[in-house]
């Protein structure tokens, strides 16, 4: 192996034919010879191109379909053998096996087919075979062969054959094959979570794979490296989103962002206006109203401390007089479907402020799966999308809740399965006015959440804080009745629990006690 291999010989087969006859035209003006197959072929050969077929190459014509076009020795031999072995050299002469210097291939469109919801059938058709065996092979080779997977690496290619006179290095070579391994593995990857998803069933080994989208300026904190991949899914949200203005987003941002999506895309636009503010992964107000403006007020409303720096989530179109009303503080980001001119043309005056449009809202109820990881593995569950209506309930005190204690019961029960546990959530009509979260005990965060509601009326100058004829949902159970004598002491008047405690006969009692309403939903929302 020496640095510098020439390239003298190209196989393109490529599904994305973006760029690809100025990249063919641009090889052949540099005296490439140019194989190609099927459609890459036809493309290539309409742009007034000299191709040779692939199948003229090995002597056999595409069959099956195209399922067998490029899987033979002479294709293969041309890519793995090593040009400065004598054997292999040998063998190529003895078998009339010319050497591939250049392989560009993508594969065929199996992620784009999965999500449109295509057949199975019609899936099963787009998973390419011959595709990752030529950029095995090639990659495997590097020494000798270059192999181009994305279209963005083209002007790259052809850079260094200008560059070193019709060759390429063994550093870009080796780089391309990196490249070429992880997309074959990233497609792997999504063919067989596609399969554990069609067999139902906890797969042998889980591979989890992603596209870099953004090289991030640090982590969570400045001596992390970090960075942004995306999976390919369509869904509107934080990856598919359009920034509009504002510097480019940093990890905290796309994750407090991505919290604060999911949370607000839990309440359906047809259902009124709402608002999600996140701080932190935590949602430090959430509310509905009349208007979008007044879902973003009450959910101020609710700590407007935390909220100063925070992340906005919208769950309908961003118009200019909310757009006024969040341009009075210091906002990270603002998410929301879409904004009008006018705002946009509000937020335009906020140089730091960040606007993404997603054009619709996350669907809460979609499969996905949640991963963590560990020392020496992955944590790898379901995603949470656990929901309950008021048919769910069990109402297990002596008093019923009213119909707005309900209402509010569920909106908090929404809003808890979104804060970090232990969670506890204080709601009046329509919005949170205390939320308590992340703590070890259970009756700190019910306290804490009471406090912070002491403290907004304050600064408020209310007569009483906001949980005065509030209701309180907890993630989980209470494991004593002391969580709920406090929120009863902070003017609660009915509670939403999973229950399940060994003492809930006695959290029971302790509700009767102080008059209070309470519902089980036998569902949990740990979030950790």
């Amino acid at each position: 192996m020496t640095d510098l291999a020439p390239l003298r010989r190209a196989l393109l087969s490529v599904s994305d034919k973006s760029g690809l006859v100025e990249f063919g035209r641009a090889l052949a003006a540099r005296g490439v010879e140019l194989l190609s197959t099927g459609g890459t072929a036809k493309t290539l050969r309409q742009a007034g191109l000299e191709v040779r077929d692939v199948a003229d190459v090995t002597g056999f014509p595409e069959m099956m379909d195209g399922r067998v076009k490029t899987l033979h020795p002479v294709v293969h031999g041309g890519l793995l053998a090593l040009r400065d072995n004598d054997d292999h050299v040998g063998a190529m002469q003895a078998h009339d096996i010319a050497p591939i210097d250049l392989v560009v291939v993508n594969l065929y469109p199996f992620e784009e087919t999965v999500a449109k919801g295509a057949a199975y059938g019609n899936v099963i058709e787009n998973i390419d075979i011959g595709g990752p065996a030529m950029i095995r092979s090639a990659a495997k080779n590097h020494g000798f062969v270059t192999v181009v997977v994305d279209v963005e690496d083209y002007d790259t290619v052809l850079a260094e054959l200008d560059a070193q006179d019709g060759q390429t290095t063994y550093a870009l070579r080796q780089k391309l094959a990196q490249t070429a391994y992880a997309r074959t593995a990233a497609y792997d990857t999504a063919v067989s979570t596609w399969m554990a998803g069609e067999v139902a069933q906890t797969p042998r080994r889980r591979t989890f794979g992603g596209t870099l989208t953004q090289t991030l300026r640090y982590g969570e904190n400045p001596h992390q490296q970090a960075a942004f991949y995306t999976d390919g899914s369509t869904a509107p949200g934080v990856a598919t989103a359009q920034q509009h203005q504002g510097k480019e987003l940093s990890y905290n941002n796309i994750n407090d962002t991505d919290a604060a999506f999911q949370l607000v895309s839990e309440f359906d636009p047809a259902q009124g206006p709402a608002c999600a503010i996140i701080k932190h992964a935590n949602p430090c107000g959430v509310a509905q109203g009349a208007t979008l403006t007044e879902a973003y007020t009450r959910a101020f409303d609710c700590d407007r401390t935390s909220a100063f720096g925070g992340i906005i989530a919208l769950n309908q179109p961003l118009d200019a007089a909310t757009a006024e009303e969040i341009s009075a503080i210091f906002t990270e980001v603002v998410i929301a479907p879409s904004a009008d001119a006018a705002a946009m043309e509000i937020f335009s005056k906020k140089k730091n402020l960040r606007l993404l449009t997603t054009g619709g809202l996350a669907n809460p109820q979609a499969a996905g799966l949640a991963v963590r990881q560990v020392s020496g593995g992955y944590l790898v569950q379901d995603k949470d999308v656990g929901q309950i209506t008021a048919d769910d309930l069990k109402v297990v005190t002596k008093r019923q809740p009213s119909a707005q204690e309900l209402s509010d019961l569920l909106f908090a029960w929404t809003v808890a399965k979104h804060v970090k546990s232990n969670a506890i959530i204080y709601v009046k009509d329509g919005a949170t006015v205390g939320v308590g979260a992340g703590q070890m005990s259970r009756v700190d965060s019910t306290r804490i959440a009471a406090r912070k509601a002491q403290d907004m009326a304050e600064a408020m100058g209310l007569p009483a804080p906001l949980t005065q004829g509030s209701v309180v949902a907890s993630d989980a159970f209470f494991p004593f009745a002391d969580g709920l004598v406090t929120a009863a002491e902070a003017g609660a008047t009915a509670l939403i629990q999973p229950g399940g405690s060994m003492r809930d006969d006695e959290v029971i009692a302790a509700a009767d006690a102080a008059g209070l309403a309470m519902v089980f939903t036998s569902m949990r929302h740990f979030r950790h």
